[in-house]
This record gives structure tokens, C-alpha cells and sequence, in this order.
């Protein structure tokens, strides 16, 4: 379990301060305002922005030291990070071994993982020979196939049509599943994420205003998730 005690960071316009726990083979999706903190929160987790106090937890054991190469995560960006020089299979492998140089096993992970996100056909590819939808799988594969047991997702599939990103979130459901990932996805579509995920988690100005399951959405308890619904006063 991943949890978050009184996680904190202070920044000059805004402070944040978080508690939070997240079970394996659970989605939690954290929805909010652009500029509310679910991206320095992400971040926070994964080492890559300053926590100033408070206690970061993975079954029971302290990250709050780790640099983000020890810590038992991986994050997947919007852009998703590919090198475009390298094929399919090696910004895969780079996941895995940045020289490229991988064992027997390591090349059967590629091969299982690239089978089950659906693009076991495009390994020897350029990625930009391939669709949006395409390269956003290439980025999830490399993220799997690290078999990290935490997956942080900043709005990885926010600039594909809505039938291509129901897709990947479905996929992201069923990896979740079966491998038992802690996930935690940020993103502006919570009528979607609620599709999927176990739970919501609203943030507003660096705090959690709220917590649940996708009922949240039909009846939420503040005026500020109501207006970011569109449900009440305009909150942007």
C-alpha cells in the first residue's frame, strides 16, 4: 500500500499538504483545477519535487530518502518521453537498460508486454511512423515493463479523441489488474476516469477537498467540486 501522511511542500503561491493512501491493483484518479497541485503531487511521489515534511510510505517503508531511480515507481508524462531515433522495441528497452544491452529475460519482457498493450506488430517501428494512440502504447509498455509496482500517470492520454482514450484507460484497467499496480492518474476527464478508477480524489489549492468512489460526481459534497463540474458557479 502507498500512503501519504501529512505530505507536505511549500512553494511561494501555494502550499500543499496531502494524505492519501492507494491499494495494489487499485486506479486512483486525482482530478481538480489546472494549477491545484495534482502534477507536484505526482512529483512528489516520485521523487522529482521537494517534500518538506511529512511521511511517504510503501508497505510500510520510508521513500522519503529514496532519489527517484531507488524508488519503486514510474512515471509515465503526456509527451511520454520517446526517443525518436530509436525503434518501438528499443524505447522499450531503454526502460530497462539505458546501453540497450539486455538478458534473455529482459527481451521476453518486452516481447510479453508489447503482446498485451497491442503493438507486438510494431517493435521494429519509428515512432513517428506511428498514430497518437500508438506511441502513447509504446510509452505505457515501457512504464510495464520496468515492473515497477507504483505507476504515476500526468495526463498521459489527454490529447487523444475520446473513443482512443477510453481505450488506453481500459487497458490501463486490465494492467492494473492483472499486475497488481498501484496507479495514481491525473486528468481533466473525470466522467471517463470515474469509468475506471476505484477511487476519485478531488484537489483544490493543494489540499484534498474529496474523496470516493464515481458517486462523487453525481453528488458532490462542496460547492468547489460542484462548480468544477460545471454543477454550480464557475470555480476557473
Amino acid at each position: 500500500m502507498l500512503q501519504l501522511t501529512e505530505l507536505c511542500a511549500r512553494y511561494p503561491e501555494l502550499d500543499l499538504n496531502f494524505t492519501l493512501s492507494a491499494k495494489a491493483g487499485e486506479i486512483t484518479a486525482l482530478i481538480g483545477p489546472s494549477g491545484a497541485g495534482k502534477s507536484t503531487l505526482l512529483a512528489m511521489i516520485g521523487g522529482f519535487a521537494p517534500i518538506d515534511s511529512g511521511d511517504l510510505l510503501f508497505n510500510e517503508q520510508s521513500l522519503n530518502a529514496l532519489s527517484p531511480a531507488e524508488r519503486p515507481i514510474t512515471t509515465l508524462f503526456q509527451d511520454h518521453n520517446l526517443f525518436w531515433h530509436l525503434c518501438v522495441y528499443q524505447n522499450i528497452a531503454i526502460g530497462l537498460s539505458p546501453s540497450l544491452k539486455l538478458n534473455a529475460v529482459q527481451k521476453q519482457q518486452i516481447q510479453e508486454v508489447a503482446s498485451q498493450v497491442g503493438i507486438a506488430d510494431l517493435l521494429q517501428r519509428m515512432p513517428a511512423t506511428l498514430s497518437g494512440g500508438q506511441q502513447q502504447r509504446v510509452g505505457l509498455a515501457r512504464c510495464l515493463a520496468r515492473r515497477r509496482p507504483i505507476l504515476l500517470l500526468d495526463e498521459p492520454f489527454s490529447a487523444l479523441d475520446p473513443a482512443l482514450r477510453y481505450e488506453l484507460l481500459a487497458l490501463l484497467r486490465s494492467q492494473a489488474d492483472q499486475l497488481q499496480l498501484t496507479v495514481l492518474l491525473v486528468t481533466h476527464h473525470p466522467e471517463e476516469a470515474a469509468r475506471i478508477a476505484d477511487q476519485l480524489v478531488y484537489i483544490h489549492q493543494g489540499r484534498i477537498l474529496e474523496q470516493g468512489n464515481g458517486e462523487l460526481l453525481l453528488a458532490p459534497r462542496t460547492s468547489e467540486l460542484a462548480a468544477y463540474l460545471g454543477q454550480g458557479g464557475n470555480e476557473r
